[in-house]
């Protein structure tokens, strides 16, 4: 179960042959992202397990899951925009039932990120789960 804005996402990466323009598209998603309020950047919304610094705040409202996010790097920018279009707009439930890796790996980011990188988005997608189900509790 992936969002509108994820399918996107997933068909631009089938007409990217290469990898390093699969990379480009996923640091001029995180550009086009609207910048956290540094405000907003404490150490409750910091998402730990991440090599880079890393912030998200979600924003839930009947039952329907948004999150938004920051990182001091440009391509974990990028992972948190492709989160969030994965993410964004599901209901609590559904968040719960998205296979974020199977989901990624569609996209080949399993394959071409480092063992760092991995871990951390291995980080944001659990805390992605864990608000949701906190909210639904």
């Amino acid at each position: 179960m992936a969002s509108a804005a994820f399918e996107e996402i997933a068909e631009d990466f089938e007409f990217l042959d290469d990898w390093e323009d699969r990379y480009r598209h996923v640091i001029e998603l995180g550009k086009a992202m609207e910048p956290l309020d540094d405000a907003l950047k404490v150490p409750a919304t910091k998402v730990h397990g991440c090599a880079s610094q890393v912030w998200m705040v979600p924003d839930i409202h009947d039952g329907v899951f948004r999150f938004r996010g920051d990182s001091d790097a440009m391509i974990v920018r990028g992972l948190i925009a492709v989160l969030a279009a994965l993410y964004n707009g599901l209901t609590l439930e559904e968040v719960l039932k998205v296979d974020a890796l199977a989901e990624l790996a569609r996209l080949g980011l399993d394959q071409h990120l480092s063992a760092q990188r991995s871990n951390g988005l291995r980080a944001m997608v659990e805390r992605i789960r864990k608000l949701a189900a906190e909210a639904a509790a």
